[in-house]
């Protein structure tokens, strides 16, 4: 990676964060952003728990989710998830601090492949994330 693109990553992933008001609520902060790469993390807190007493299994997906799109958009090509799913592995509690890393498989024209890891503080991984997006080829930045 070169560090022009990694800036541009990075760029795009500040305009998202700032009208991203979903991830704000999360309490998303920005680890680490590479061109195709993304690291960020989150509190759990009280009132993401479910009727079974931990938290909704919601939580770790938007999560993950929201770090597939960083790392699928951050080449300043808007693109939408076309589809995901996820596994989860343990449950996760009210205080847990959830590390959510994407990471490229397939850059493709019109399509990206991108696997989540989604982990807790103890580093033990609490869900598995798959998303395949679609490139419309518009820009989320305008270029100079």
């Amino acid at each position: 990676m070169n560090n022009e693109a990694d800036k541009l990553a990075a760029d795009v992933v500040d305009h998202m964060m700032t009208n991203d008001l979903f991830s704000q609520w999360l309490g998303i902060e920005v680890l680490s952003i590479k061109e195709g790469y993304s690291k960020i993390k989150m509190t759990v807190r009280k009132e993401m728990i479910n009727g079974f007493g931990i938290v909704h299994g919601g939580i770790a997906f938007s999560l993950a989710d929201s770090a597939f799109a960083f790392a699928c958009n951050n080449r300043n090509v808007l693109s939408v998830a076309l589809d995901t799913s996820i596994n989860f592995t343990k449950p996760v509690h009210v205080g847990d601090e959830l590390t959510a890393e994407a990471k490229e498989i397939h850059n493709g024209k019109s399509t990206g492949l991108y696997h989540i890891n989604v982990s807790n503080q103890s580093g033990h991984i609490v869900a598995l994330f798959k998303g395949t997006c679609f490139r419309t080829h518009r820009k989320l930045l305008k270029e100079e």
